[in-house]
């Protein structure tokens, strides 16, 4: 049967307030209203409510009942009412947001933590996929936002600029006698690389920009991991194509330095991707908010 939420609305009030008049005022309608609905619903539910006496109204068996489930529903509406509060206000709430591991590691943990310390309430959820798959989390509904690699091509996701990578070629000293002079992408073919696995932004950048001249690459090592190509760079084992960040401390430190190309990789464009035409929760779009700051 259909739920008429105003006969039940009616109906606890008169039976906290103990009349119909009484009832009549607190719901801004009059007496006669009060009746009627009581009236409709004892018709819907085959049972009398109420005694009713000549000032005053008194529960029956079945409307001790019927009270005691619209009671509890009440107060479940009253436990939400405080819960949208509460999201609204930010002490509660949920960000889910879908980031590959690198630019989490180097560019969104200093993000998250600040985020955690002014809003300790919220819960963060992070889900490690490639910008393919953080797409397809944000339609599904898996995620609220994530942070993808220019193009992205589809009608349903909005996307707004965040920050723009650079990726680049890093080599120990064993590569020594590259420090000096600008190299071609064309002699990095021939020597020993180390990338990321075929699917994974980065390496399907670098394989556009060597098609585009006309060169492929073949790789000695190919991991899932950015930090182990650095680490394998270190020890001399290759030369490894990875985000700049995660090798800064070790080209400061001299044990690494960056390779010059002839021809300069373009910089990736980081976006925060988002469904088009669909509202953000309040906790979601004050993350995206500290985000752009």
């Amino acid at each position: 049967m259909d739920i008429n939420f105003e006969l039940y609305k009616v109906f606890h009030t008169a039976s906290t307030s103990g009349s119909f008049s009484a009832a009549a005022r607190k719901l801004y309608i009059s007496q006669s209203a009060v009746s009627q609905s009581i009236r409709k619903l004892e018709e819907s539910t085959g049972s009398v409510l109420f005694v009713r006496g000549p000032r005053s109204v008194k529960l029956t068996a079945a409307g001790e009942m019927l009270y005691s489930h619209v009671d509890q529903a009440y107060s479940l509406f009253r436990a939400a009412e405080g819960k949208m509060r509460e999201m609204q206000s930010l002490s509660f709430g949920e960000v889910k947001i879908g980031v590959g591991d690198t630019i989490l590691r180097y560019l969104l943990i200093p993000l998250l933590q600040k985020f955690i310390e002014n809003y300790p309430n919220i819960k963060i959820k992070i889900i490690n996929r490639t910008s393919p798959g953080i797409i397809d989390c944000i339609k599904s509904g898996a995620v609220d936002l994530g942070i993808v690699t220019m193009p992205v091509e589809d009608k349903d996701i909005e996307t707004t600029d965040f920050s723009s990578v650079e990726d680049v070629f890093i080599c120990s000293s064993r590569f020594g006698h590259l420090k000096h002079r600008k190299v071609t992408i064309d002699e990095l073919s021939a020597m020993p690389l180390l990338l990321l696995q075929k699917g994974s932004t980065t390496r399907r950048n670098l394989d556009l920009y060597c098609a585009s001249r006309g060169c492929m690459i073949t790789p000695e090592i190919e991991l899932e991991n950015m930090d182990l190509l650095v680490e394998l760079s270190r020890i001399g084992l290759g030369i490894a194509y990875v985000l700049k960040e995660s090798a800064a401390q070790f080209v400061s430190d001299n044990e690494l330095f960056i390779l010059q190309l002839k021809e300069p990789m373009p910089r990736r464009q980081l976006v925060i991707a988002e469904l088009a035409n669909v509202p953000l929760s309040p906790a979601a779009e004050v993350f995206k908010e500290k985000m752009l700051e």
